[in-house]
């Protein structure tokens, strides 16, 4: 007669967990065509994006070449997002291809606005719906450039635009929009918020209050600080662009950019990590919207995005180092959280 060796049974938390959310079926039963159709959208990003960066940067194209890169970008984003969530193709893709050339077609500002504000929102949140969960350093850095990269090519197609708007007003409305659409998806990822334990629940608390906190102090300095703090504030910044060519964001670095490191991160082990990620939906906003002003310097925006993906990336490593530490001995008795699985990058999360 055999016995168990003594000690607590545990679980086996070397097997990841399956996906909790249902997803819809392929929609399109050939894996041959399925193939093409990625390959085809892919193209068309990459092509899109190209064209749109010639708006910005001097290689000699043709200006008429800027609003058609934008519209094949809005579609191709249109489609990669409705895609990834499982939305209705039919009614989404429609509705920004209509958009697309009624801006194209009649050139009236309010159009051409809206297909700014729909190519950064659709970015932005693309931006962050594409990555995957992290359980390690490198996979957060691949996740990161994945972030930067789509968040990026949506700031190129909103400069292709060359919509003339409010600057302050259309960035308010960008991120409003964004960030509404990012918590109605997640919202069905994250299982609503009764999944929450009280740590998560704690740090989305926290994050919550650095977000609003930060956007009402930049309101309150702007409209009621005092002039010694708005002259020092102002200064910092001159010194910053005549030094060394930018200025780091604070939401970006302070809030977005954290956000999706640590999101990810937690998306290893909990689905509720999808939460934090609609935090790191203001920062990608940001990006996807920085270039709406004509007269914004494309080096300036590269390199004041360098400087605060590199502080952020900093940021967001030191606080997952945080939160996830070695357990404690008398912690590890505990049963360990499993490893969460989600589907590809280029499938459907449900």
């Amino acid at each position: 007669m055999t016995t168990a060796p003594p000690g607590r049974r545990r679980l086996d938390t070397s097997v990841p967990t399956p996906y909790e959310v249902a997803t819809r079926e392929p929609r399109v039963d050939s894996p041959r065509w399925a193939r093409l159709l990625m390959i085809a959208t892919f193209v068309a990003w990459a092509c899109g994006t190209a064209g749109a960066a010639s708006a910005i940067t001097d290689v000699g194209a043709p200006s008429w070449l800027w609003r058609p890169s934008a519209a094949v970008l809005l579609v191709t984003f249109a489609v990669m997002l409705t895609h990834r969530v499982g939305g209705y193709m039919r009614i989404w893709v429609s509705l920004s291809l209509l958009l697309s050339a009624a801006a194209l077609l009649s050139g009236v500002n309010a159009l051409l606005a809206a297909a700014a504000g729909t190519t950064a929102v659709l970015s932005a949140v693309s931006a962050v719906v594409f990555t995957r969960p992290a359980a390690t350093v490198v996979q957060v850095l691949r996740e990161y450039a994945v972030m930067l990269i789509l968040a990026l090519s949506g700031a190129v197609g909103v400069a292709a635009w060359n919509a003339p708007v409010e600057v302050r007003p259309f960035g308010l409305m960008v991120m409003a929009v964004s960030v509404t659409l990012a918590i109605s998806i997640v919202w069905r990822l994250g299982s609503g918020l009764h999944g929450f334990g009280r740590s998560h629940l704690k740090l989305l608390v926290v994050v919550a209050v650095v977000a609003v906190g930060l956007f009402y102090y930049g309101s309150f300095v702007r409209t009621a600080g005092s002039p010694a703090l708005t002259n020092l504030l102002d200064d910092t910044i001159v010194w910053l662009r005549q030094n060394i060519g930018g200025v780091p964001r604070p939401y970006e670095f302070l809030i977005g950019f954290p956000a999706l490191v640590v999101g990810v991160s937690m998306r290893s082990r909990y689905r509720e990590g999808w939460w934090v990620c609609v935090f790191a939906v203001v920062g990608t906003v940001i990006v996807a919207n920085s270039l709406i002003d004509p007269r914004a310097y494309p080096s300036y925006f590269a390199l004041s995005t360098l400087y605060s993906a590199i502080i952020g990336l900093v940021i967001g490593l030191v606080i997952r180092a945080v939160l996830f530490r070695p357990r404690s001995r008398r912690a590890a008795r505990a049963v360990q959280q499993a490893q969460r699985t989600e589907p590809g990058r280029l499938s459907p999360l449900r």
